[in-house]
């Protein structure tokens, strides 16, 4: 993932940067990429304050508890309201009962046990799912005042190992009261892919407020100038209990309900460059489904049922976990996750 200047990443600022916590001298370095990022978001030095004790005792628990861990660190925006999020992920032992490992004098590794309780007191926000032998995902985030609504699309971008620049990518937009998303994933890896992948994010929020095959035809002319991307918009209909999808290329759309899993259909070509009829589908999407969209370099191998109680879970922990059990190394990935609000 690359070294990070922590005083000049415009990778804070953007899609946020992912730290390996591999050993303590790591801990320093997230404390500061938070400190910088507080600064480059302008929270103030209580809320700049929190957030740095939030990234270090995320990271100091990856690095006494975890295997794999990571922590990404990203800016959270809202209404106008700027804030910074963290998101913790680790195929580590897992905690048996989440709610009391966040109590202060709770410990599993001989320290002062008050981590998770410092964690849960100076973040505005904080969602943690945990399975024991499974690992744990942690999202936080800090706010300069109240936290907004918690909210009810979220997606995460990783970069293949050795590489700073992500080709994946995703975008949620309102069009006219509509509310829609967006995954794409540039061709290939790299600078050039990351080209072609917020060349793709930024034409759909240009796009016109249309239907999502419209909307996919407007990329298709957006991005010729790239080298072209595979992409899938869906809008999420709650009044009418649907969910309209289209997509070319190798982006998967899977619609969760109950223990049903539907797969959705996108078209083979190339946003960009290969297109044949874009079609566009409808599907059922009852009020409490939930939308899983992911690139290929995330695979199908998991089963929410695996996973007791994820579904209820905020959509940055469902995609944390995805991320986390079916990413693969050798591409960038992306999972974007999303409900219907009324």
């Amino acid at each position: 993932m690359g070294a990070v200047d922590v005083n000049d990443d415009d990778r804070l600022v953007d899609e946020g940067v992912w730290f390996q916590l591999d050993d303590a001298g790591t801990v320093g370095t997230v404390r500061r990429a938070a400190e910088s990022l507080a600064r480059r978001m302008g929270l103030d030095d209580v809320r700049g304050g929190a957030l740095a004790i939030v990234a270090a005792e995320l990271a100091s628990n990856l690095v006494k508890h975890a295997d794999n861990g990571l922590l990404l660190i990203r800016p959270a925006r809202a209404d106008r309201v700027a804030g910074v999020e963290l998101i913790a992920v680790d195929s580590g032992p897992g905690m048996t009962d989440v709610v009391s490992s966040t109590r202060d004098g709770h410990s599993t590794a001989g320290s002062l046990g008050i981590g998770l309780g410092a964690i849960g007191r100076q973040s505005s926000w904080l969602d943690v799912y945990s399975l024991p032998g499974r690992g744990t995902v942690t999202a936080a985030q800090i706010w300069p005042a109240e936290a907004p609504e918690p909210a009810d699309v979220a997606g995460l971008t990783r970069p293949m190992s050795g590489e700073q620049s992500c080709g994946d990518g995703f975008a949620v937009r309102t069009a006219e009261g509509r509310r829609q998303v967006l995954v794409c994933d540039g061709l290939g890896h790299g600078p050039l892919a990351a080209v072609a992948a917020r060349a793709a994010v930024h034409a759909f929020h240009l796009a016109p407020a249309a239907p999502p095959a419209a909307v996919l035809e407007h990329l298709h002319r957006a991005i010729s100038h790239t080298r072209g991307a595979a992409a899938a918009v869906a809008e999420l209909d709650p009044t009418a209990g649907l969910l309209r999808y289209a997509g070319l290329g190798n982006i998967s759309g899977t619609v969760l309900h109950d223990d049903d899993r539907r797969g959705l259909v996108s078209m083979p070509g190339i946003v960009g460059h290969q297109r044949r009829t874009v079609r566009e589908f409808d599907y059922p999407f009852p009020a409490d489904a939930c939308l899983v969209m992911q690139s290929d370099g995330v695979t199908d191998r998991w089963r929410l049922a695996d996973y007791p109680g994820l579904r209820f879970r905020s959509p940055q922990v469902i995609a944390g976990t995805i991320l986390r059990d079916a990413a693969v190394r050798r591409d960038d990935a992306c999972v974007l996750v999303a409900r219907a609000t009324p």
